[in-house]
């Protein structure tokens, strides 16, 4: 989308209008946000145009649209002239104000709403992007499971989306770019929250009175499925928030508790006025309803609540925020220290009131109209009305089960039918019992089928909560798979979460191993010292963990890990991490391919395609990781939990680093200015990279960068830089990840027919705090350094370059372009640069295949284990041949009684025989 907007603003050499239209909850507003943080561009959100002369709550949501001032400003911005944006708020029903809004200078304009797509607009769009899924798309799949097949989907989508197919979805087919998103809930950028009453709170609040504040009422109503019989699964409920003119949809209560802390995603989104209506039509209940007032101050990375819920007459306090030290640490500045609440405000009703029956009807109109709290003025604007309920109409023409659905319709049928997936204990039946050795013996049941990431993510943060439940601490955690799947990252997001130590295999590596760059050799571990370590942390000793300079490729100090008496969890990952030698010795075994590791495999795959002809993705994974068929796959099939990850870093613009790279010379006096002295830290690392071609894939006749797979060896390790960067004004806006590899793989590059086609050899000195990356670049054969500025803020990265005046001395080219020139030459074909370049090539190459070729299998096959698992393992097989000998004898017996009774029934025929 973001090279389309690109074409186009050329081929216009003009600003560009792009519309991005959907049903609520698919991600669109999202996915205009990224975007707009790519180009600068101005962002117009179309919930903001509601028409204050029409009254909401009699009106279709169409009708409401103010298109007359929107295609005003539109064309006010695509002319270069700023714009007042009016900004409407739903829960006073009116507008408020306008909002200055400048042209951009990057000439890109974005509408994002339902609606965005409408005939009203189109003639005014350049690209039209549709967005379906998301969570709209969970509602629909939700629903269909509660209902079942009785409701052909049609009538379903128009029961709780009734604009849908009438109003949106034909607008939708006239996209340029569809999208599909398969995002749901996550727990990736969790809040954490901690509870208390106010009136327990030793510390007045006033001090944060001074953050930006808002107050907002609103109505929380449970509606529980139809046809249900546990009518005390909550969690199965789905919740609808209505604020003002605003209704929210989510689930029940869809959260984590872990200790104090309250770990909630982000689940909720929003629906039109009818999809509660729609909802009570077929046949949901309303369970609970419950009014809540709020009044929070924000200062941008916390905020404090102070909460009532009519039904409670108690008063909360709450801090949120995106960082569990941070609310912990203003929690304890508030004299916030217990005792803590980590129920929801459902369960607290449900304590108090009990859980109505099954069948109650529904409350009445009256209900949703009780009196508001005494802090805030009673008005018509802040009333909470109670939507009208839809009446579904029978639809004319159904589609034919044979029919194929729109792609902007709900998921697949093996989708909607997936039932939710919780995790059972193998001997739940030892749980209760105070024997530790059969509590010891208490494992989770593996879950059969491989989930996406997000789904892997909360399934592993329950089932340690499962396993601290049944046999309580320590519980120890291994997460293995493939370099680059991801597993790393599903580790510290697991740690944040539960608050628990990371212990990683690549601190165990043997330096002499590693000099020979066998990273991927099991050998390569100091197995004794690692499983030590783990039977330290299992008796709860203190356990001293090394800690591996890659740069020295040395064992540079050691640190201590303990079991922490709040959290009761470590994580082991690795490669190897459920290597049996290991996993024996774990509670929890988690799997992880895919991510980076599958996106190289398709890289070749698709120069291989264009060059020599298609190749099975079995024989290039056989190619490039031959340890993993081999040593890493027959382990983690045994894993009680399999993620698949689909996250691709180069086409994610939620793992995209903003880059600006100049050429100007800057003192680190000046780099030290930009950043934060408490903070600041420095590296120094030597590199070369090494650009691989594979002859006979189409390119252009100049060497870009973009033609070639990337490889680094920095300190004598290998990485695969993934890069395919978009170039946006002076930024380079590329992924964050590079991706580990072992000589194997390189060599297996350099079999499949690639060919070392540059080099280039640089120092980099590195400066970072939090927030940015300030790198100098030494390149070989160029005489002054360059300067690069990374970080995830466009704005921060763009505020420290004015900061050092670098303005007039960026370029977006990459270093290879940079210092090759005119020495590279298509014509010569790769191997074509000059003698010195090709003989270090030349060199390289020869290097990577003969340490690759002494890596052999014979290495790995015999790791030093300890003598212990040895024996056991002697022990095990003694015991396989005594119940073996032991049918042996029973069996011999059998045969000679057999035999002897054979024999003697011969004998006796022949005495019977006449002479």
């Amino acid at each position: 989308m973001v090279r389309a907007i690109q074409e186009l603003r050329d081929k216009k050499k003009g600003p560009v209008a792009v519309g991005i239209g959907g049903p609520c909850g698919s991600g669109k507003s999202s996915l205009a946000s990224k975007v707009g943080a790519v180009f600068g561009g101005a962002v117009i959100a179309m919930e903001h145009y509601q028409d204050p002369s029409i009254a909401a709550d009699d009106s279709k949501e169409l009708d409401l649209l103010d298109f007359s001032l929107l295609r005003k400003n539109l064309e006010g911005l695509l002319q270069g002239n700023d714009i007042a944006m009016p900004q409407f708020d739903f829960q006073q029903k009116k507008r408020l104000g306008y909002k200055v809004v400048a042209a951009p200078e990057s000439g890109v304009v974005i509408v994002e709403g339902t609606y965005a797509l409408n005939e009203r607009l189109r003639p005014y769009l350049d690209l039209k992007v549709a967005v379906v899924g998301g969570v709209h798309y969970n509602l629909i799949s939700k629903v269909h499971r509660d209902i079942g097949e009785t409701t052909p989907i049609d009538q379903l989508i128009d029961g709780i989306f009734p604009s849908f197919r009438q109003h949106i979805e034909p607008d939708l087919q006239h996209a340029q770019i569809s999208i599909s998103n398969s995002f749901k809930s996550s727990l990736r950028e969790p809040f954490y929250i901690l509870k208390m009453y106010k009136e327990q709170i030793k510390k007045p609040i006033d001090a944060f009175y001074d953050s930006q504040m808002r107050y907002e009422r609103s109505l929380e109503i449970y509606l529980r499925p139809p046809y249900t019989m546990d009518q005390g699964q909550t969690t199965e409920w789905i919740k609808m928030r209505q604020c003002g003119i605003r209704y929210d949809a989510g689930w029940g209560d869809q959260r984590i508790v872990d200790k104090q802390f309250i770990i909630k995603p982000r689940v909720e989104f929003e629906v039109g006025k009818e999809t509660l209506g729609g909802l009570l039509a077929l046949g949901y209940q309303v369970a609970v309803s419950y009014k809540r007032e709020s009044e929070c101050f924000d200062n941008g990375s916390i905020s404090i609540c102070i909460e009532t819920v009519d039904d409670l007459d108690r008063c909360f306090v709450l801090v949120r925020g995106k960082d569990r030290k941070v609310v912990a640490a203003q929690a304890s500045s508030l004299g916030m220290e217990g005792p803590w609440i980590t129920k929801s405000y459902l369960e607290l009703v449900l304590d108090k009131k009990g859980l109505p029956r099954l069948g109650s009807p529904p409350l009445p109109t009256s209900a949703f109209q009780g009196p508001i709290s005494p802090r805030l003025p009673k008005t018509a604007d802040n009333m909470i009305t109670a939507p009208r309920p839809l009446h579904l109409k029978p639809l004319n023409q159904l589609k034919t089960p044979d029919a194929p659905e729109p792609w902007t319709r709900s998921p697949t049928k093996s989708e909607m039918d997936s039932p939710p997936v919780s995790w059972r204990l193998a001997s739940a039946e030892s749980g209760t019992g105070k024997d530790e050795a059969l509590k010891a013996k208490i494992q989770l049941q593996p879950i059969p089928e491989a989930l996406d990431f997000d789904r892997g993510l909360l399934l592993g943060i329950q089932g340690i909560q499962t396993l601290l439940n049944a046999k309580g601490s320590p519980v120890i955690v291994g997460i293995g798979g493939p370099s680059g799947s991801g597993k790393t990252s599903l580790a510290y997001k697991m740690a944040n979460i539960m608050g628990c130590e990371v212990i990683s295999l690549e601190n165990y590596y043997r330096s002499e191993q590693v000099r020979d760059f066998k990273y991927d050799d099991f050998s390569s571990l100091d197995l004794p010292l690692l499983l030590k370590n783990i039977r330290e942390i299992r008796s709860r000793s203190v356990a001293m963990v090394p800690l591996f300079d890659f740069e020295k490729n040395i064992r540079s100090a050691f640190k201590t890990v303990e079991v922490s008496k709040d959290c009761g969890v470590v994580i082991i990952e690795g490669v190897y991490a459920l290597h049996p030698s290991i996993r024996n010795l774990l509670d929890f075994w988690i799997a992880v391919v895919g991510g980076v590791h599958s996106h190289l495999i398709a890289r070749v795959q698709r120069d291989l395609e264009r060059s020599q002809g298609p190749l099975l993705p079995e024989d290039i994974m056989r190619t490039l990781f031959p340890m993993f068929q081999q040593h890493i796959e027959p382990h983690i099939v045994h894993a009680h939990l399999k993620i698949r990850n689909d996250f691709d870093p180069v086409h994610s613009p939620d793992s995209s680093l903003f880059v600006l790279k100049s050429s100007k010379e800057v003192s680190v006096k000046d780099i030290a200015k930009i950043l934060d002295p408490e903070q600041v830290s420095s590296t120094v690392l030597h590199f070369t990279d090494i650009y691989l071609h594979l002859p006979g894939a189409p390119s252009t006749e100049t060497f870009t960068e973009g033609n070639c797979i990337r490889v680094r060896n920095c300190e004598g390790r290998f990485a695969l830089l993934i890069r395919e960067p978009i170039r946006e004004g002076n930024f380079i806006i590329q992924p964050k990840v590079d991706f580990d590899i072992s000589v194997r793989t390189v060599a297996g590059l350099l079999n499949l027919g690639y060919q070392a086609t540059a080099y280039l050899e640089a120092k980099a000195t590195i400066y970072q705090d939090e927030k940015l990356i300030v790198e100098v670049d030494h390149l070989k054969h160029m005489e002054t350094p360059f300067l690069q500025i990374k970080g995830s803020d466009k704005e921060a990265v763009a505020a420290a370059g004015i900061a050092l005046n670098l303005d007039g001395t960026y370029t977006t080219m990459p270093y290879i372009e940079i210092v090759l020139g005119n020495k590279f030459s298509r014509v010569e074909g790769f191997a074509g640069l000059h003698d010195p370049e090709a003989s270090e090539l030349r060199k390289w190459v020869d290097f990577v295949q003969s340490q690759a070729g002494s890596s052999g299998s014979d290495d790995i096959a015999s790791p030093i284990v300890p003598m212990e698992f040895l024996l056991e393992e002697l022990q095990i097989r003694i015991k396989k041949l005594e119940r073996w000998n032991r049918w042996h004898i029973l069996n011999s017996v059998l045969w000679t009684f057999f035999m002897s009774a054979f024999v003697g029934y011969v004998l006796y025929q022949r005495k019977r025989r006449p002479a």
